[in-house]
């Protein structure tokens, strides 16, 4: 039976659907005992983390994420960038957000916000139904990066891709979360590093993408980038009530 999952990818396309097929063999839904990352480049969405059970119960990571932190000030682009709690209770998820942002309809999107004046710099969820019960049940962490790279290239504004960072998180009740951070150069608004994470729960497919210019005149600079990855960390499924 074909089934079709959908992730985000840039501002102007942010939808992308991977298709897969039941038949096909299947990837192992334990976690891989390293993940590495694609680039030697400095720049890395996260240390490789070793993926026993153990390490992930135990780990500061873990104990960072299911805190919740509650909300806090850094800086972005020399501006002092406040990010405050999003909770979505009816779709059942939760991340922090710009509080600066602000908070746009988009087709297919489940909330969008956007920088003022500049909407290329977004931070966008969709959540769509799944019969998957986890991502393991699609595919390793690799898998689903070299599929969404894949797809990003298929498009005709992309004049290149790749990936530079690829991790697997234990998320709220030992949920797999998947994150990613690639580079993309497109012909609608040229270099751009993305953030993305993913999770399954309560079939359904819970996907984050953080867009951000990235360009060689204007590099992505240390502070916001901290701050991206404050963002990319904090998606999760919401707290009970």
């Amino acid at each position: 039976m074909a089934c079709q999952i959908c992730l985000p990818f840039s501002n102007q396309s942010p939808y992308s659907c991977i298709h897969y097929h039941r038949s096909s063999p299947k990837f192992p839904s334990s976690r891989p005992k390293a993940l590495k990352h694609q680039s030697p480049d400095k720049d890395t969405l996260l240390p490789p983390l070793f993926l026993t059970r153990r390490s992930l119960n135990s780990s500061a990571l873990a104990l960072i994420l299911n805190g919740f932190l509650p909300h806090y000030s850094k800086a972005l682009s020399h501006n002092e960038l406040e990010l405050q709690r999003y909770t979505d209770v009816e779709e059942g998820f939760t991340l922090l957000r710009p509080s600066s942002w602000i908070k746009v309809e988009k087709a297919g999107a489940t909330v969008l916000f956007e920088e003022a004046n500049k909407g290329s710099n977004n931070v966008g969820v969709v959540v769509n139904p799944v019969r998957l019960n986890g991502l393991g049940e699609f595919g390793t962490p690799q898998f689903v990066a070299d599929k969404l790279i894949q797809a990003e290239k298929r498009k005709e504004s992309t004049k290149d891709a790749n990936v530079i960072g690829v991790a697997e998180r234990p998320g709220k009740g030992g949920l797999q979360v998947y994150e990613f951070e690639y580079k993309v150069d497109s012909t609608r608004g040229g270099m751009k590093r993305i953030f993305s994470a993913a999770f399954v729960a309560s079939k359904k497919l819970y996907l984050l993408n953080i867009s951000h210019s990235d360009k060689p005149e204007s590099p992505l600079d240390n502070n916001t980038r901290a701050v991206l990855e404050e963002i990319l960390h904090s998606f999760d499924a919401a707290p009970s009530t």
